[in-house]
């Protein structure tokens, strides 16, 4: 008996052995901060996902220092130096046209409907493009919509923003603000504050969750709030092509079942609840002024050039773009009515 017992812990261990010998560990790139809401709230996430789904097969472990800019994530899983990366398809202009779809304005007032829409879109459509055949997409998805504010001045007033100079990231919306009066300035989110504080822009374009994330609460005081938003930032995460098919159909199949929609409905609901953070953290402190529907108009109006120009660029790029916009809509409805 105690034979047959030792043999058995002895299988055991071996069989473990074996399990632990065979995982495979995937490497996940980081430039943003621990507690940033697309890490905490998505990344980490989706990262003990790919465990879970995998049976323990598959671990995918964050590092804890950046390998690169957030410009240079993308190459970063080309080249195999990560196995994962997500970042910004603006940070690299021109490189992604197909992005433009999600950006331009209007499109929603969730982050959900809003990713889960392009994410569908990008599948049913965008990828023929060819912009990601270098790697493994996991996902596209948008922050929630993209608002003006400014510190002092009175932004219930479009003209408000004729000459001033508001902080833009990449993408569309550099573009946008030019259209709109005011003098792009460009930086990353991560000098925001001392842009503002040092007077180097007198607004910025943000989302709500990044005005609190990024402790500017106290540097602006008006807020424009355009139905739909102004604009939206892109957002992928993608694999190196290897990593991924050096994986077993099974794992591959797992990893899928918690990335692309999936993973797009999970940063959307993500960024839906950081904004309604953000929104409250800035109760008392912003006014904010809702868009009334004749400066929609007019916005709609001073933006069109930009918006078309965009549309070219799919069509560029070999998607036609009123295919592309009516298929957004068609699954932004869709959602809205789920």
């Amino acid at each position: 008996m105690k034979t047959m017992l030792k043999s058995a812990t002895v299988l055991a261990g071996a069989l473990f052995m074996s399990q632990a010998a065979s995982a495979e560990t995937l490497t996940v790139a980081n430039w943003l901060p621990p507690s940033h809401p697309l890490v905490a709230d998505v990344i980490a996430p989706f990262a003990a996902s790919i465990s879970e789904a995998t049976d323990g097969r598959v671990t995918a472990n964050i590092l804890p220092a950046p390998l690169g800019p957030p410009p240079a994530q993308y190459d970063l899983a080309v080249n195999g130096v990560a196995d994962i990366t997500f970042g910004v398809q603006g940070y690299n202009p021109g490189r992604f046209r197909t992005t433009n779809l999600a950006e331009i304005p209007f499109w929603g007032d969730t982050a959900e409907e809003t990713s889960v829409a392009y994410w569908r879109t990008w599948d049913q459509l965008l990828k023929e493009a060819g912009e990601y055949d270098d790697v493994h997409v996991l996902a596209v998805f948008t922050h929630g919509p993209g608002q003006v504010f400014m510190k002092g001045g009175d932004l219930s007033e479009l003209s408000t923003i004729d000459g001033a100079k508001i902080r833009v990231g990449g993408g569309i919306v550099h573009e946008l603000v030019s259209a709109l009066g005011g003098v792009p300035v460009e930086g990353p989110s991560s000098q925001t504050y001392e842009l503002l504080s040092q007077g180097v822009a007198d607004g910025i374009t943000f989302p709500y969750e990044s005005i609190n994330f990024f402790g500017l609460t106290d540097l602006v005081d008006q807020a424009m709030v355009i139905p739909g938003g102004l604009y939206n930032t892109s957002f992928f995460v993608v694999m190196n092509k290897d990593s991924w098919e050096g994986l077993s159909p099974e794992d591959q199949a797992a990893i899928d079942s918690v990335s692309g929609e999936a993973l797009a409905r999970l940063a959307g609901k993500a960024w839906d609840a950081a904004d309604a953070a953000g929104f409250e953290a800035m109760q008392g402190k912003v006014t904010f002024h809702d868009a009334t529907p004749e400066q929609v108009d007019e916005i709609s109006q001073k933006v069109a050039p930009v918006v078309e120009a965009k549309l070219a660029e799919i069509d560029a790029a070999g998607i036609p773009s009123d295919k592309a916009v009516a298929m957004m809509k068609e699954n932004i409805e869709a959602l809205q009515a789920e």
